[in-house]
């Protein structure tokens, strides 16, 4: 064979296995409350971002942690740091689909303040189609001119069973492509999220009185059990129960910022920007989901929403096999235990990692 058929063949074979690898990336949508900058729900878009195993077709956009404007904000100015401007933003539910705020305030002279309440918090309340200056700067991207639930949809009709949709905030956007499409979930591969809290072992003041209560859930009650009913092959859980296990560490940060990458400065500025923000929710539930070894206990409940607008509405509820209501809903597969040092290291070498470039 002479030096030409040689040098074509081995173009041939290289560009087979760069197809064939494109071809195994896993899909997923990321759907989230992008509050930022830094903080858990963005740093979840950089876990499956930075993965070269994982196809990222898009971040949905639901009010929760802030509003949903503020949010895509800091979405798409993130993206533009991170020179990953082919991910559409798409803009989904600005409220919940019951839940108010003014109700919620009585509801909390009634039956006590909750510690945390999000975009309704009265500590950084801002109206919610205000977009106030970002410490990381403005974006110049726009995100995408179709909503969230529409994206959703055509996606898994797009790539059917093959779409994970990756679930970090409140559920109104997924309990909307539900009830627009029914299918939608039996066209999608899985369903994963951060979510739900059982008996979390924490002196955290958000858990310590009411230890069901848990914010995605608490926010929109009523999208989560529209969704938990849904029919979804699989639906795996990461409840607060294993989450508070995790911390960002000063440690960490100062081997992500030694890596030099603009991704590694926003993270090194940003990951403990906010009070609080060291726990880890969602960044475990990408990671696991990329890697199910980090998970070293699991366990199958049904699941579903308290919507008794009482002192635990929006209270996760769970039964067993053996104990569940006749109209409980899916299994899920309920996250217990992790190996911590595992996903930590990682979280560094994701982070460290160069960036995946666009395809």
């Amino acid at each position: 064979m002479d030096a030409r058929k040689i040098a074509l063949t081995a173009l041939f074979l290289v560009l087979s296995g760069c197809f064939a690898f494109a071809q195994q990336r896993r899909k997923v949508i990321v759907n989230e409350d992008f509050s930022g900058p830094g903080g858990s729900n963005v740093q979840t878009l950089l876990v499956l971002a930075q993965s070269p195993q994982v196809d990222v077709l898009g971040a949905t956009v639901v009010s929760g942690d802030q509003w949903r404007d503020e949010e895509v904000a800091h979405t798409l100015r993130l993206l533009e740091i991170i020179g990953r401007t082919d991910i559409p933003v798409v803009p989904g539910a600005t409220f919940p689909l019951v839940r108010r705020r003014d109700e919620t305030q009585l509801w909390q002279e009634r039956y006590g303040k909750v510690a945390y309440a999000g975009a309704w918090d009265d500590r950084w309340w801002h109206e919610p189609f205000v977009v106030p200056p970002l410490p990381e700067g403005q974006p110049t991207t726009k995100p995408s001119d179709e909503d969230a639930a529409h994206f959703l949809i055509r996606m898994v009709h797009k790539y059917p069973h093959e779409v994970t949709i990756y679930e970090g905030g409140p559920m109104t956007n997924l309990a909307l492509a539900i009830s627009i499409d029914p299918q939608f979930p039996e066209l999608a591969q899985e369903l994963v999220f951060m979510g739900g809290s059982l008996s979390p072992q924490t002196d955290n003041p958000e858990f310590a009185n009411n230890p069901r209560h848990e914010f995605n859930f608490w926010f929109d009650p009523e999208a989560a059990e529209i969704v938990l009913r849904a029919p979804w092959k699989k639906i795996v859980c990461t409840p607060t129960d294993i989450s508070i296990k995790t911390h960002v560490t000063p440690a960490m940060i100062k081997q992500i910022e030694a890596s030099g990458t603009p991704l590694a400065h926003y993270v090194s500025r940003f990951a403990m920007y906010s009070p609080g923000a060291d726990i880890m929710w969602d960044e475990l539930a990408a990671a696991a989901w990329i890697d199910p070894t980090l998970i070293t206990r699991r366990e199958t409940r049904y699941m579903a929403i308290d919507l008794d607008h009482g002192a635990g509405y929006g209270n996760t509820l769970t039964w067993t096999e053996k104990d569940k209501p006749p109209l409980a809903g899916q299994p899920v597969e309920i996250q217990v235990d992790l190996d911590l040092e595992k996903f930590y290291r990682m979280f560094v070498s994701l982070m460290t990692a160069s960036t995946p470039v666009a395809h």
